[in-house]
């Protein structure tokens, strides 16, 4: 008897507990919007991140929240963005599809100023006096981008340098995230002039390093009827907003650093 009325206290307890957390949970569960779930069916499933969310589940409750649009997530196909705006209530607006591109094209062309035996990462090598290559501001060409690519939309040449496949591309951001040296950037599809380069040393030091760098000659600059391209701080930049892709400057540049 000594050990019977312990195990019914005990036994009390626990059904005075068990009743006291089912009725909490009804009373302040939070009932699930049945949009996350529908809209969630509409993302890719990439779970890449590249919309800064927690995954496809964490930006389908952002959209519901109203902290960002349907454009965040930049994997998605133009058909189902339309189908989550339609299960937002909200009108689709159609944004210009981008793509990244490499600022740079020197690649196995700019000689090595020392000897590299380290990990075979662009951030690792970047770490020691900024690379192995001569061009500080070039791509060091361990493919760190390849890696980081979720959609496999980039390989490495035989040139050495990482080459985009625009149907592959995503604009995901991750190679823009993962170069030491910053050389992606995104830009809109319906643009085809770029500058494929990124030095902003002075044009005889740039020269003396890389065959196809920027020497800032701004003969670019003087060929665009649009004032769409300007040399600041030495190297040549394009304002998109202006930028009618003409090749205009593709044309004048004397180290063929403007491509399209």
């Amino acid at each position: 008897m000594e050990i019977l009325y312990p195990i019914i206290a005990l036994g009390g307890l626990g059904i005075l507990f068990g009743v006291g957390l089912s009725l909490a949970a009804k009373k302040f569960c939070v009932s699930a919007d049945p949009r996350v779930d529908k809209i969630q069916n509409n993302l890719p499933g990439a779970n890449c991140g590249a919309c800064g969310m927690g995954g496809c589940s964490g930006l389908a409750e952002a959209l519901i929240e109203g902290k960002c649009d349907v454009d965040k997530c930049t994997v998605a196909e133009e058909d189902s963005k339309i189908k989550i705006s339609k299960i937002l209530g909200v009108e689709f607006k159609k944004s210009a599809k981008k793509t990244a591109i490499l600022h740079c094209a020197g690649g196995i062309k700019v000689k090595d100023r020392f000897i590299y035996n380290g990990i075979e990462d662009c951030a690792a090598a970047n770490l020691v006096l900024g690379g192995q290559k001569s061009c500080v501001y070039g791509c060091l060409g361990f493919g760190s981008c390849v890696m980081a690519c979720p959609f496999g939309a980039i390989t490495m040449s035989e040139a050495g340098l990482p080459v985009i496949d625009k149907d592959k591309c995503k604009a995901c951001n991750k190679c823009v995230e993962i170069c030491p040296k910053k050389l992606f950037t995104l830009v809109p599809e319906t643009h085809n002039v770029f500058v494929a380069c990124s030095s902003y040393d002075a044009g005889k030091d740039t020269k003396s390093v890389c065959p196809v760098g920027c020497i800032a000659c701004k003969l670019c600059e003087k060929a665009c009827k649009f004032d769409a391209i300007h040399v600041i701080d030495n190297i040549a930049v394009i304002d998109y907003n202006k930028c009618t892709s003409c090749g205009a400057c593709v044309a004048v540049c004397p180290m063929k650093t403007i491509k399209s």
